[in-house]
């Protein structure tokens, strides 16, 4: 939305949020036309509204971030306030503020997002809490400000790493990403261009916690270790086996940068896990999306476990329905104590978010007997053909939609 023209981003995971935000593009004027199963053409030159639809911004709460660009490509943006898995309070505040003080004149009235401005401008932003939304909306926003952009306390995620490089192929001038300290020197015009995105570090942190937890042995393709550092070395403290292999030549990708390095992660084990605590918090820490996951590996550990929740307050949703399957949590606030019990056993279950969806499934795994998962809404958001590739690994997994089609069964 920064610019007109044609764009072509390619790893393009074909998921319910991408369609989302398809659906939000359109409606904006954009064309987008899909050029393979994960390449994807966006069209620009046409941008015909500054004034979103409701429905896909309820669906998805980064839809709310194309404010800063629509705000600095059109010098005015109508965004209704964001949705999205009910896992906590999530303020637009942060973005609101940093946007105003970029000299946007903004206002929330009656569930949507104003904002006008004839030309951004670089100012010192610091925010209160390193938000990945509100740092990748004020980079976006700045990058064609007038001036220089200092973002303090900025998320340090590999997701705005990727979105800096991406818009300094376009001509962006930013530096810093990845840092708590974010610079962008603001330009009068940015161009199309060709970019391939990172690997999805939270699918690759599934497959490694499904190896560890159904005692498998797993070999996963074209991720990028640093990014999912932090979850190898906690399946590492449980007893799992890591190992970092290079990739066959025919699996590495010419068209990632080199500052990417791309390799395959063997995770294994061959028996009962061990009890370890985890504390969710921002990058570089323990990302709050795999703590689900972690926690169903941890209800079949041996010993008691302690997992701390920085994030988002409402994560632990998913507790109740692991303790249908038999899992032993206990919740009190932001921690949860689980004590590993020997099996857990199958049941009907339901997903209340994405992450809580895909840990149930996790669960149905190991557990003894049939466990039906619904919800898939959740589950869809984030994984494409997750039935098809955990049946590729053996796994006993069906999607049945012989009565109900938003039905998953997993067979132990």
């Amino acid at each position: 939305m920064l610019t007109d023209g044609e764009t072509v981003l390619d790893n393009i995971p074909n998921i319910g949020d991408i369609q989302t935000m398809l659906d939000m593009l359109q409606h904006l004027g954009a064309k987008v036309e899909w050029c393979g199963s994960h390449r994807l053409k966006v069209d620009t030159t046409f941008v015909v509204s500054s004034a979103t639809a409701y429905e896909p911004v309820r669906k998805m709460r980064a839809s709310f971030n194309v404010l800063g660009p629509l705000l600095a490509r059109l010098g005015s943006a109508r965004v209704a306030l964001p949705g999205g898995c009910d896992i906590g309070a999530r303020n637009v505040d942060f973005h609101v503020k940093g946007l105003q003080a970029l000299g946007a004149q903004v206002s929330v009235n009656h569930g949507y997002t104003d904002a006008k401005a004839d030309r951004l401008r670089g100012a010192h932003v610091l925010l209160d809490y390193p938000s990945v939304g509100a740092t990748n909306q004020l980079i976006s926003a700045a990058v064609l400000a007038a001036g220089t952009t200092i973002i303090e306390n900025a998320a340090e995620e590999p997701e705005v790493v990727d979105l800096a490089r991406f818009l300094s192929q376009m001509g962006a001038q930013i530096h810093g990403a990845g840092t708590k300290r974010v610079e962008v020197q603001g330009v009068t015009k940015l161009h199309p261009t060709t970019y391939k995105v990172i690997p999805d570090r939270i699918e690759a942190a599934t497959f490694a916690v499904a190896a560890a937890m159904t005692r498998g042995d797993v070999l996963i393709h074209n991720a990028v270790h640093d990014h999912v550092k932090p979850c190898l070395l906690k399946l590492k403290d449980t007893g799992a086996e890591v190992s970092i292999e290079r990739p066959a030549p025919h699996l590495v990708d010419p068209q990632f940068p080199d500052t990417v390095e791309v390799a395959s992660i063997r995770v294994r084990a061959d028996r009962r896990l061990t009890s370890v605590d985890i504390t969710a918090t921002p990058h570089p820490g323990f990302p709050t999306d795999v703590h689900p996951l972690m926690a169903a590996l941890l209800s079949t550990a041996n010993g008691v476990s302690v997992i701390s929740e920085t994030v988002f307050e409402r994560r632990f949703r998913y507790a109740a329905e692991l303790q249908r399957m038999g899992a032993d949590i206990t919740v009190s606030g932001q921690t949860a104590v689980v004590r590993g019990v020997e099996k857990l056993t199958g049941a009907q279950v339901s997903a209340p978010d994405l992450r809580a969806g895909a840990a149930l499934v996790l669960a149905g795994l190991v557990a003894e007997g049939e466990t039906e998962v619904s919800g898939l809404e959740h589950i869809d958001r984030g994984y494409e053909r997750l039935v098809e590739k955990l049946s590729s690994l053996g796994a006993d997994v069906v999607r049945w939609d012989r009565e109900n089609p938003e039905r998953l069964v997993c067979l132990a």
